[in-house]
């Protein structure tokens, strides 16, 4: 019987750095117009959210689309040099610590695979960096949908050539992953809770701070 483990990328396995160079571009014209850097980035995560549940766009006009929708919700000129500059940024990001090691202790049972919003050219560079094989890289690109959206898991299905029943997924995301894989009936499911956030009762799932544990847990 198959045994399979599916990931999360951005926030799970990528240390996925986008607000403070973000916040670093914009600095000088958020200090010239007054806007709290902390209220913009909460913004800037509340519209790339609202992003993905819009019909399918490629991620880097996801991530431009809502860096100039925050722009203008408070205020501040948007160019387009600054949504070029922060795509830029996604493929440079290498993974968390103690990823690498984690991720080759459960490749000796299980195949595993990411399941990402995002293009497959930005989590090849990612996945580079991380250096470990996965068995499958499913994208939204590939899915023409993203997570939460049923259509990117359905993808996953096809791809990987399993059932939820079948998987364990681990995930950062909260709204983008726990919620819907719950409602999909994912065979178990794992918290990377990396922000100590409250969780609910209502949703059966482990936690755990990072995946350093995530072998243990999963009897590797």
């Amino acid at each position: 019987m198959r045994e399979i483990v599916t990931f999360d990328a951005y926030g799970t396995l990528v240390d996925f750095k986008l607000n403070a160079p973000t916040a670093e571009l914009l600095r000088d014209r958020l200090l010239e117009v007054g806007v709290d850097t902390q209220e913009f980035l909460d913004t800037f995560d509340i519209m790339r959210f609202q992003a993905v549940l819009e019909p399918y766009r490629p991620y880097g006009e996801v991530l431009r689309a809502s860096l100039k929708a925050s722009m203008r919700r408070h205020g501040l000129d948007y160019r387009d040099s600054d949504g070029d500059a922060v795509v830029a940024l996604v493929p440079t990001f290498g993974p968390f610590p103690e990823v690498p090691d984690a991720l080759r202790r459960l490749k000796s049972r299980y195949e595993i695979a990411i399941i990402s919003n995002t293009q497959d050219h930005l989590i090849a560079k990612n996945i580079e960096i991380m250096g470990v094989d996965f068995d499958h890289v499913i994208t939204a690109e590939q899915a023409l949908a993203y997570k939460p959206d049923r259509q990117a898991f359905e993808c996953a299905f096809q791809k990987i050539g399993a059932g939820p029943e079948e998987i364990i997924h681990v995930a950062m995301g909260w709204e983008y992953d726990i919620v819907p894989c719950r409602d999909l009936g994912f065979k178990r499911l794992v918290w990377i809770n990396r922000r100590n956030q409250p969780g609910s009762p209502a949703y059966d799932y482990e936690e755990l701070p990072d995946l350093s544990k995530l072998p243990e847990l999963l009897g590797c």
